[in-house]
């Protein structure tokens, strides 16, 4: 054997036994191994992505989302004004324009048949609704706006019901008026604010002081249904079949009781909470003060799959990181030599939880998907490093510490609330449990010990 082969011998010798340089080679190739979680990440916004063009299709068919606006009285009148033109002559304008009056009570009754829709692997809450809008109004006095009422047009009144998605509408909507039934016709007619609904025309040329409604509505929708507070006073009842409502807007419900048979709950709401009055002008613009007053429920599925898979891999690196150090703890402690392939493929292994975690969950659910994921990887672990390290009490080890790990995890995911808490009290049992094992080793001695084994006389 030459001498220069005895050099590069003696050098490889020295670096296998060197405590630090493999210490950085465990952290490389803890670093190589976030390029497959990087990929994992993508993954698993692709499919969230997927999902979502499903639910997309199913609801441009069945219906979207619904957002019901109304019922608003609307009356055109001609705004006359007078300027003075470069000759410094007066002149006379005249526009169109409309006024806009809210109900002083508005009661909403409603119940949410709710089911469930597939497409492909994916699905899709969606849900029947039955609603009946009741309530009065009072005789507009539109001269409070400074409008002239000799300029009204109470012929060409109009009550207005906004409907986000009125393709879904099921029935020959039609309103009862102070007594008489009023069909409804397509669109908004001449509320601007709203952009998608029904309107009607109606009375109020006559002598009454108050006029009074009934509106039986029945649609479909998807995913939620949300309301508008347009009454002075605004109450709100639903019930439903659905045993996962998320109440949702700028206001929750007064009462709400949910079981495994269904939800019902109750909204009163007062019109000094929102940011409009009951009357204005089309000259106001109320669009986006309306679409904040929003209040209602969404139908949802108690574990969103994707949002914790994508959870979950923020943790990957960490997890990597944490079973490397134990085994080379291990290596150091026990006298054990692990190699750089070894370390790759027991990450490999971790890699391959998020895979798992993530296809199982499309078919049976994120909790159980979790379960079979978390024993298959921890079995796979525990038999490598039995191979690996040769013995029973180290695999054992480095199994239940994953195990922990996967358990560990899966109290972040269900407790999104306090996952911070209880990251960080986990973080700190961990260091410390690290620091009581090693707290009577002599690091240096160990580094002479590595280094003379890797250099025999």
């Amino acid at each position: 054997m030459t001498s220069s082969q005895n050099t590069v011998e003696t050098a490889m010798g020295a670096i296998r036994g060197s405590l630090m340089v493999r210490l950085f080679v465990v952290g490389f190739l803890a670093l190589v191994l976030l390029i497959p979680i990087v990929m994992i990440g993508g993954l698993v916004g692709e499919r969230h992505v997927r999902r979502d063009t499903a639910v997309t299709e199913v609801s441009e068919k069945w219906g979207r989302a619904q957002a019901i606006a109304g019922p608003a009285l609307v009356v055109p009148y001609k705004h006359h004004w007078e300027d003075s033109d470069p000759n410094g002559r007066r002149v006379s304008h005249s526009e169109a324009r409309h006024a806009v009056m809210l109900p002083d009570r508005l009661h909403v009754r409603g119940r949410l048949e709710a089911e469930v829709r597939s497409r492909g692997i994916f699905s899709i809450p969606v849900y029947r609704a039955d609603l009946t809008l009741q309530g009065e109004f009072t005789r507009p006095r539109f001269e409070d706006l400074g409008i002239d009422p000799a300029t009204m047009e109470w012929s060409r009144a109009q009550l207005v019901v906004g409907i986000s998605d009125a393709r879904a509408i099921k029935n020959l909507a039609a309103v009862t008026w102070n007594g008489r039934q009023t069909s409804f016709l397509p669109g908004v007619g001449e509320f601007t604010a709203l952009q998608t609904g029904i309107h009607a025309p109606v009375d109020v040329a006559g002598p009454a002081d108050r006029y009074e409604f009934t509106l039986p509505l029945a649609l479909n929708g998807s995913i939620g249904l949300s309301l508008v507070p347009f009454g002075a006073r605004t109450l709100v009842e639903f019930s439903s079949n659905s045993e996962n409502p998320s109440f949702q807007g700028a206001w929750l419900p007064e009462r709400r009781e949910v079981s495994s048979t269904g939800f019902s709950a109750t909204w009163e709401i007062s019109f000094l909470g929102r940011n409009y009055p009951q009357s204005w002008s089309s000259r106001d613009d109320m669009k986006a003060p309306i679409v904040a007053s929003q209040f209602g429920v969404d139908l949802v599925t108690p574990v969103d799959q994707y949002r914790m898979a994508e959870r979950s891999v923020k943790f990957a690196a960490l997890f990597i990181l944490l079973t490397f150090a134990a085994v080379w703890l291990i290596e150091v402690l026990a006298g054990v030599n692990v190699h750089p392939i070894q370390y790759l493929l027991l990450g490999s292994a971790l890699c391959v939880f998020y895979l798992l975690e993530l296809s199982l969950a499309e078919h049976v659910g994120f909790p159980v998907a979790y379960t079979i994921a978390a024993v298959a990887v921890v079995l796979m672990v525990g038999s490598y490093s039995l191979v690996v390290l040769g013995r029973r009490w180290w695999a054992f080890g480095i199994a239940l510490g994953v195990a922990l790990l996967y358990g560990y995890l899966y109290v972040l995911l269900m407790n999104e609330d306090y996952a911070l808490l209880i990251g960080s009290l986990g973080l700190f049992m961990i260091l410390a449990g690290v620091m009581f094992v090693t707290r009577k080793v002599d690091w240096y001695t160990i580094g002479n010990r590595s280094l003379s084994r890797s250099n025999p006389k």
